[in-house]
């Protein structure tokens, strides 16, 4: 099936990635979205009257985040728009993409901003008041490491997952660290020619703002922290967990960043669109949970739901994007589905540039985009996992009418 929505070319962004503790460790996530949003809204042209609903996905709280999206939207001048604040782990960008769709397809609303963004720098320390505790004495929690090392309803971290998928089906280091070296040689196809790539959605070079967004505090030329690995280093190192497969070189990093795009209806698509003869259409979405504490399994069946309620089949995609926080889930997903590994993630993946959780997918899914364009047109997937041993996929669609 086709949504009755569009996302309008070249209507959409995404900043630079910082790793953790880099360049936007002092950011507040929402004010640092609604800044970057401010500009390139104001790049394209597109007024922030425009939308009469908007989505804000983010899984790492900050300081008044509790107004969610209604603030953010607020801050980039759209004061009368409301909207839902989605927290799906890794899996928030395509809730966000739905959320939207649904909202223009039930017919109350016509345009919409989804914008995601995370600092996962420095996350919030919690405590839970508890007065039956000895003495009164309450609980407390760690937002980002905590829930990395525990899931709570079996206790493990999340890189046990990825042990345990790999030993049921065999992966091992070795498979792991070629696939890393081919997502960098891919990586790298993006930064060629001054970013070419990536600067058809990312401004580059990126002004940082200081913590209070009213002045430069430095520029950015692109991703900051990404590991530039080579076959000796990655055969040096040894599994995180004892008696494991998986090494640091074999999983993404914890980053910092945000991206958004904006869907519409068809009609107001052509209007917003830097090419109108370019259409942008979402086919299908797909939801899926694995077994307990197997997360990488869950991108197989949560893509084969997004193909079928598109029509399609793996055979028919024109290319593939991954959330990938280990190595072991593209090829996991390339064994069991037959997509050849070395076509997918073509331009970039999270395994390189980083994870900061909300805007990772999203990011994935406008470079999806922009494949398909370079291509003369055509039909891709995004697939990620998340926490809970679930994930999420969509079917995107792009034709392109100068090219017939």
């Amino acid at each position: 099936m086709a949504y009755p929505v569009q996302i309008p070319y070249g209507a959409y962004w995404s900043t630079p990635f910082a790793k953790w503790q880099g360049s936007f460790a002092d950011l507040h996530s929402i004010r640092f979205a609604a800044a970057v949003a401010v500009g390139e809204l104001k790049r394209r042209n597109i007024p922030g009257e425009l939308f009469d609903y908007g989505v804000l996905g983010t899984t790492v709280p900050q300081r008044h985040s509790f107004y969610g999206l209604p603030w953010l939207m607020g801050l980039i001048g759209a004061t009368g728009v409301g909207g839902p604040t989605i927290n799906q782990a890794c899996a928030t960008s395509v809730r966000c993409l739905l959320a939207a769709t649904q909202e223009i397809q039930s017919g109350m609303a016509t345009a919409a901003l989804v914008l995601t963004c995370d600092r996962v720098s420095n996350g919030p320390h919690l405590y839970y008041p508890n007065p039956g505790g000895p003495g009164g004495t309450g609980e407390a929690e760690d937002w980002v490491m905590g829930n990395f090392n525990c899931d709570p309803l079996g206790g493990h971290a999340m890189i046990q997952t990825a042990e345990n998928v790999a030993s049921r089906h065999g992966i091992d280091t070795v498979r792991q660290h070629e696939v890393v070296l081919r997502r960098l040689e891919q990586y790298d196809r993006a930064m060629a020619d001054d970013h070419a790539f990536q600067r058809r959605y990312m401004t580059l070079p990126f002004e940082v703002p200081n913590a209070s967004f009213r002045r430069v505090r430095t520029t950015m030329p692109g991703d900051e922290g990404v590991a530039r690995s080579n076959a000796d280093g990655l055969a040096e190192l040894k599994p995180v967990i004892s008696g494991g497969s998986v090494t640091y070189g074999g999983q993404t990093h914890p980053a910092d960043g945000n991206a958004a795009l904006v869907i519409t209806s068809p009609a107001r698509a052509a209007e917003l669109s830097s090419d109108p003869a370019i259409s942008v259409q979402l086919l299908g979405f797909g939801l899926a949970r694995a077994e307990l504490a197997h997360m990488p399994e869950a991108t197989v069946p949560a893509a084969r739901a997004a193909l079928a309620q598109s029509g399609m089949k793996v055979t028919d995609l024109d290319a593939v994007n991954t959330h990938n926080p280990f190595a072991i889930n593209d090829i996991y997903f390339a064994n069991s589905t037959g997509f050849d590994i070395e076509a997918m993630n073509n331009y970039g993946c999270s395994l390189i540039w980083g994870h900061p959780q909300g805007p990772t997918g999203l990011r994935s899914v406008i470079e999806l985009i922009e494949e398909l364009v370079q291509r003369g047109g055509g039909r891709g997937l995004f697939v990620g996992c998340a926490a809970g041993d679930t994930a999420m996929a969509v079917v995107v669609s792009v034709d392109n009418a100068a090219k017939g």
